[in-house]
């Protein structure tokens, strides 16, 4: 395990993070949620959140010169299913990323929600706000592909909270 622990580490130290993880390093010191299971339990929403071919504004190290996120999705579902049947369809390929990321997530016993998770509901509405902006100032948000507004990082954690359904809409 220390192995696997030292390889991810040099992986993550050469590779730019995001705002699943500034969220889950935040929400980890804040209530005391292990890292791993708070990336888990915010991954679909973050996965909705940067599926854009238009976002407000895109990530300071993006990589490319437009928004691609929302084509590397439809690719993981490419790899993972190459008989899909979904065609071009990068949006129902989003959709079928996260609705697996779901059943793994339940399959492992994941919590549906941060809620279920155990973290008490006026605490959390109490916090949200110092949060969001806790995860909005954390070094991995610059390199999200899609740089989140503080408003919606509090959405984000409100949807997680609550364990609301992820449905991808075509954006």
């Amino acid at each position: 395990m220390h192995y696997a622990a030292t390889i991810a580490g040099m992986a993550f130290a050469n590779a730019f993070l995001g705002l699943c993880h500034s969220m889950a390093h935040k929400l980890g010191a804040m209530y005391h949620v292990p890292h791993g299971l708070a990336n888990a339990m915010l991954l679909s929403y973050v996965i909705e959140f940067n599926a854009t071919d238009k976002p407000t504004k895109q990530g300071l190290f993006p990589q490319y010169k437009y928004p691609f996120v929302k084509g590397r999705y439809a690719k993981i579902i490419d790899f993972l299913l190459p008989h899909n049947n979904l065609g071009d369809d990068k949006d129902a390929k989003v959709q079928k990323l996260i609705d697996m990321v779901e059943e793994l997530k339940h399959k492992l016993n994941i919590p549906r929600s941060l809620k279920e998770y155990g973290i008490q509901e006026k605490e959390f509405l109490d916090n949200l706000d110092k949060l969001s902006e806790l995860a909005f100032d954390d070094q991995c948000t610059g390199g999200n592909a899609r740089y989140p507004l503080i408003s919606e990082i509090k959405e984000l954690f409100l949807k997680a909270y609550y364990g609301e359904p992820v449905k991808h809409k075509n954006k």
